[in-house]
């Protein structure tokens, strides 16, 4: 079942100490600040045609709770387009928090894997409302916001939150996260296949190129995409991005 009516590119909006960062390749020692307020930063997203923001809480996803509500509820304000929150939502009072706040969606990561209770709790209270998130790093999951590398095969987490009854799954590939370097289309397409669910792929991207790419895999599973540093850095706007899918996927 398909979670979005069309391929949807994803602007991302990263939260380490109050302020609009990217990281490269989950390293939380090499920020880029790229803003004092994500509130406006989202405002200039969804004035650009953003449909869902995705806001991550770097600061919540090391500490294990969430440490940027103040500045998620500003966004909320900001914006009438769909949020998804992640970072240090590993309780299901933590994840009832951020629904309160006003996110659409809620996207769980390691912590729900090593804690199988909490995406059963999270998809039995919120149905639909709930993304997994599986970040990767040589086909195993990352773990305690990409601090560690656990043993636990990217698949086989994929299947316990398909099985918990996730919307949909974000998959970040770190190697190639905040590095320009590309999508990794063929490994994103495979990955759908065998997870039989909603993927949102994110990652490396770098160019329109890896947008229409992306775009074209729509119909295999990879439903939309998150893009961070190609967009602060002027590679390319939303609008531009937009287009770029319409040229492959028409209505």
């Amino acid at each position: 079942m398909r979670r979005f009516e069309r391929f949807t590119v994803i602007p991302a909006i990263d939260l380490k100490g109050g302020r609009v960062v990217r990281l490269r390749r989950g390293d939380m020692e090499s920020a880029t600040v790229y803003g004092d307020d994500p509130a406006e930063v989202a405002r200039r997203f969804e004035a650009e045609g953003a449909e869902q923001i995705h806001i991550v809480d770097l600061d919540g996803a090391v500490s294990g709770s969430p440490r940027h509500l103040r500045e998620f509820r500003a966004i909320r304000r900001a914006v009438r387009c769909r949020l998804d929150l992640s970072g240090g939502l590993r309780t299901i009072e933590a994840v009832r928090e951020a629904v309160d706040a006003g996110a659409d969606f809620v996207a769980l990561g390691s912590a729900a894997v090593l804690a199988p209770e909490l995406i059963a709790l999270a998809c039995g209270e919120f149905p639909g409302r709930v993304l997994g998130s599986l970040d990767a790093r040589d086909g195993r999951l990352a773990i305690r916001g990409w601090v560690e590398t656990s043993p636990i095969l990217v698949t086989e987490a994929a299947q316990r939150f398909v099985e918990a009854g996730v919307a949909a799954l974000i998959l970040t590939d770190i190697a190639r996260d905040g590095t320009e370097s590309g999508a990794n289309a063929p490994w994103f397409a495979d990955a759908a296949r065998q997870m039989g669910v909603a993927l949102i792929a994110s990652g490396g991207i770098a160019a329109l190129s890896d947008i229409r790419a992306l775009a074209k895999l729509f119909d295999e599973g990879v439903e939309a995409v998150i893009v961070g540093r190609a967009l602060y850095e002027g590679r390319f706007t939303m609008a531009a991005a937009a287009e770029a899918v319409r040229t492959v996927i028409r209505p």
